[in-house]
């Protein structure tokens, strides 16, 4: 059966900044009120607000090479003036930067997952 509703649908452009903004904050890129994950990377199947399908995302290793990239950018300009301006012991600054890129990466993470899954949405990559 023809549906021109479902075919309007399937064409019709989909804005990529608030999709991306929507992910960034773990929420659904359709409606942006539903969760996206389920614990701290899981993608929920469904949203439950609106319905739109999230279970066939494909973000892979995408978010991890992000936060490795990103977390490296800003941490080691970081470390470098923390030790020349204060001269810590070696191990003071292993511990404190450390503890910094983990907590760095925790954050970032799901954040960088939801972002990528929500550009893959606004782009109709990966079966959206």
């Amino acid at each position: 059966m023809y549906d021109s509703h479902h075919e309007m649908r399937e064409t019709e452009d989909r804005e990529l900044r608030p999709a991306v903004l929507r992910g960034w904050r773990r929420r659904c890129p359709n409606c942006g009120a539903g969760p996206m994950l389920k614990g701290y990377l899981a993608v929920r199947d469904h949203c439950a607000v609106c319905g739109e399908e999230l279970h066939h995302h494909r973000a892979d290793d995408g978010p991890a090479y992000l936060t490795i990239l990103i977390v490296g950018h800003l941490m080691a300009p970081v470390m470098l003036w923390y030790f020349t301006t204060f001269r810590p012991s070696p191990m003071v600054l292993a511990s404190l930067f450390s503890v910094g890129c983990v907590a760095l990466s925790l954050y970032l993470l799901p954040r960088l997952k939801g972002a990528m899954i929500g550009f893959q949405w606004a782009r109709r990559m990966h079966g959206f």
